[in-house]
């Protein structure tokens, strides 16, 4: 009570007292501080029932006032004063003693503020950096204090600062055995400034005075001193130092150096306060983005940030349920890390392991944000040990293992993960982890190299419809990933020397007999009404495009372009006989209703291919090796297998496996244009394209028909009742055969419309 009496006192007198100069001010509020510490018998009574967060918000108040009243960038003399008598570092020893109880929190608040209001740079200052960082070392030592939120404030104003200056953070780069010693002197050093030593710096680490000796003791010394005269030139920046800690030698990190900025961060990111863990994650986000190379080796060499990136990953992955639906996995609300909050009473749709899904997602959303903003090398490193340290060592034996239900959970997260990640560096781990590194083409012999990679293509024809239509669509996404590898390492390192084709000079009679250039019964797309949505003015350039791959492989090109497509196009339109065919009875299910989806699907693709500088057109057949064996590589063969039991497999497997190849037909590439699109090449013995594939089909079915009464009834019935035109009724036989036959129609169409938009978009001048 007397303390709260004399502390309105104080300021009723400051109030009527007349206005002394600034720098007069400054030096009251200060030597009113150090004179607590004489005067005063009771410390144990709280630093709120003092007058020294008064004084020390005055002190405050007075050098933003100072640096307002003068030219950018001139130093006054409260500020001079500050350095000169190492105010900072007397304030760090009271705040790590918390003496009286509760200084910690003021010191911390007042170095934040001095940091966040003052403009002119004081970081480089010698006599600020040294304090800010033994300060730095105080924060995150004991998780959930009084001060965690003091000390996150004060952290992140460091890292903004940092994120402003970025040449700054080699201060902040320590040597470990100097930061030992200094553990044990720094202490020592402010208590000598609290005695009036008003002495240069000296050099950080070198012990000056017993640590033993009473704070009061100096204080009372301090009231004695002499002002020593203040000199304009106090300010003056360590630029020598800087220079030192940014030569190319004192980049080279050893292990000795120590990043206490970002062990402090990791350590409040730990805190069960979920906002100061967010915030502390937010200052290491600016902390990674930093370019500097010394700060980023640092970072990752000498820092547990990588394991504690990776270590939460696995512990939140494996705090996951055993058997998750794959619909809930894939239909969870979008994950943001920074606004992990979830209420399982608040939602309708919970299911068990929900909270689990989202704290697992979110933190992979953070490791794929971090790794995204960082510093070349630093991203280059937690990318790695995210794929060595959770995908290899945690994911890995999850899809690798027996049980269905244990496949399908794990193959549904990967799935997941492979659509969230956004982080180029990240996705090239991920693509390594999922395909492999392998570039060379594939041999029957080789295809179980990457055991993962083979593992998951085979199951895409699993026993399980379920687990082979999640890992179809789990490489219906992988393939729209901006990554050229996942490409070349599935399909494109087969087709490089287009050994699928056998060479001999063209020959019409090879070809059906078609009149005046078109199959009978033809659509003649220059009247298709989309036609005109494709005219040069509504597509890309030809760059634009990509100049994909002419329509015809060069054996077989005509003078008459759309002569040429349009038997290309008819040949798929023609695959499926009249008699198996069911949309023309039913309105606007034509084959121009994928036109249109193909003209933006193949834009989308080409934007994505333009940066992979693929060639324009097929590798000169002289040039290729046609004498190797070809194999079309594990993904394809699996593909195909599944495309020629399309008449006896369910509706949507698929639809999975059409859409994975019509994925595949609409890469801009000549080989893959004319391996999966180009019904005239000449394949060489024992090949087979995916246009032979549906062919065999085709010719079973025309088998099948003639066993089937009432066939085309009941094709058309079983459309009708899958576009929801007909009620669900009797079931009907051979719904498996009817079903396939419908979706082998609709592929044809899209595969028809795929190939009439490349070769429109790669003639359009």
């Amino acid at each position: 009570m007397f303390s709260k009496f004399t502390s309105i006192l104080q300021h009723a007198v400051e109030a009527l007292a007349p206005s002394l100069p600034l720098q007069e001010d400054f030096v009251y509020h200060w030597k009113a501080i150090t004179h607590y510490y004489i005067e005063t018998s009771d410390d144990k009574a709280p630093v709120t029932d003092t007058n020294i967060p008064s004084h020390l918000e005055q002190m405050l108040d007075i050098l933003v006032q100072e640096e307002n009243e003068r030219e950018s960038g001139e130093t006054g003399p409260c500020m001079e004063y500050l350095l000169h008598h190492k105010i900072l570092e007397t304030l760090y020893t009271l705040g790590k003693a918390d003496c009286p109880p509760g200084m910690k929190q003021q010191v911390l608040a007042f170095y934040t503020k001095l940091l966040g209001r003052i403009r002119q740079p004081l970081l480089p200052h010698i006599n600020v950096h040294r304090p800010v960082q033994k300060l730095i070392r105080l924060c995150g030592e004991v998780l959930a204090t009084p001060t965690e939120n003091e000390e996150i404030q004060f952290l992140c104003i460091v890292c903004a600062k940092l994120k402003q200056d970025p040449y700054l953070v080699n201060f902040f780069l320590e040597n470990k055995l100097k930061g030992m010693a200094s553990k044990g002197s720094a202490d020592v050093i402010t208590e000598d400034m609290i005695r009036g030593q008003d002495s240069p710096a000296t050099d950080m680490g070198q012990p000056i005075q017993s640590e033993e000796m009473p704070i009061a003791a100096g204080a009372e010394q301090m009231e004695k001193e002499d002002d020593l005269p203040q000199q304009a030139d106090e300010l003056s920046f360590s630029l020598d130092e800087l220079n030192v800690a940014s030569s190319p030698e004192s980049s080279t990190v050893g292990p000795n150096q120590d990043y206490n900025l970002v062990n402090s961060l990791l350590n409040l990111t730990k805190s069960p306060d979920g906002r100061i863990a967010v915030k502390a994650c937010e200052g290491l986000m600016l902390l990674v983005s930093l370019p500097e190379p010394a700060a980023a080796k640092c970072l990752t060499q000498s820092t547990c940030l990588c394991e504690l990136l990776t270590d939460r990953l696995a512990t939140l992955y494996k705090a996951l349920p055993q058997s998750l639906d794959p619909l809930d996995i894939e239909t969870v609300e979008a994950i943001n890390w920074g606004l992990d909050s979830y209420s399982h009473k608040e939602d309708a749709s919970a299911f068990p392991g929900k909270r689990a899904l989202i704290s697992f997602l979110s933190w992979f959303d953070y490791c794929d944000q971090l790794i995204k903003e960082a510093q070349k090398t630093a991203a280059v490193a937690m990318a790695k040990a995210v794929r060595e340290r959770f995908f290899i060592d945690v994911m890995e034996p999850q899809l690798m293992q027996t049980s269905e239900i244990g496949i399908l959970t794990s193959t549904a997260l990967l799935h997941r993960i492979v659509r969230q990640v956004t982080s180029d560096v990240l996705l090239q781990e991920t693509v390594y982890f999922i395909l492999g590194e392998h570039r060379e083409p594939e041999t029957l012999t080789d295809i179980n190299r990457h055991p993962l990679r083979h593992r998951l293509i085979e199951h895409c024809d699993h026993i399980s419809d379920e687990i082979s239509i999640m890992t179809l669509r789990m490489f219906e996404h992988l393939l729209q990933k901006p990554n050229e590898h996942i490409l070349y390492n599935l399909v494109l390192r087969n087709l490089e020397e287009r050994n699928y084709i056998e060479y001999k000079p063209f020959c019409q009679e090879d070809k059906d007999v078609v009149e005046n250039g078109q199959i009978a019964g033809a659509v003649d797309l220059e009247e298709d009404p989309l036609f005109t949505d494709l005219s040069p003015d509504n597509t890309l350039s030809t760059q634009e495009w990509l100049s994909p791959s002419p329509p015809v492989s060069p054996e077989h090109q005509k003078n008459d372009g759309k002569t040429e497509v349009h038997k290309i196009v008819n040949s798929f339109l023609c695959l499926v006989p009249d008699e198996a065919k069911s949309s023309y009875h039913v309105e606007g299910t034509g084959y121009d209703t994928y036109l249109r989806d193909a003209h933006r699907q193949f834009r989308d693709y080409c934007v994505i291919c333009l940066r992979w500088e693929w060639p324009g057109s097929p590798r000169p057949l002289e040039k290729c090796n046609l004498e190797a064996s070809f194999f079309e590589g594990h993904f394809l063969r699996v593909l195909f297998e599944r495309m020629g039991r399309i008449l006896d497999q369910p509706y949507d497997v698929n639809l999975q496996v059409t859409s994975v190849l019509s994925k595949l037909a609409l890469f801009p590439h000549p080989h893959i244009h004319e391996y999966l699109l180009d019904p005239y090449v000449n394949l060489a013995s024992g090949c087979r394209s995916l246009f032979s594939v549906i062919v065999r089909v085709v010719g079973d079915l025309m088998v099948r028909i003639q066993r089937i009464p009432d066939f085309t009834p009941k094709l058309l019935l079983v459309r009708k009742r899958l576009l929801g035109l007909e009620p669900e009724g009797p079931i009907i036989d051979h719904m498996t055969l009817l079903e396939g036959v419908i979706v082998l129609e609709e592929f044809c169409k899209e595969l028809a419309a795929i190939a009439f938009v490349k070769y429109h978009a790669s003639s359009t001048p």
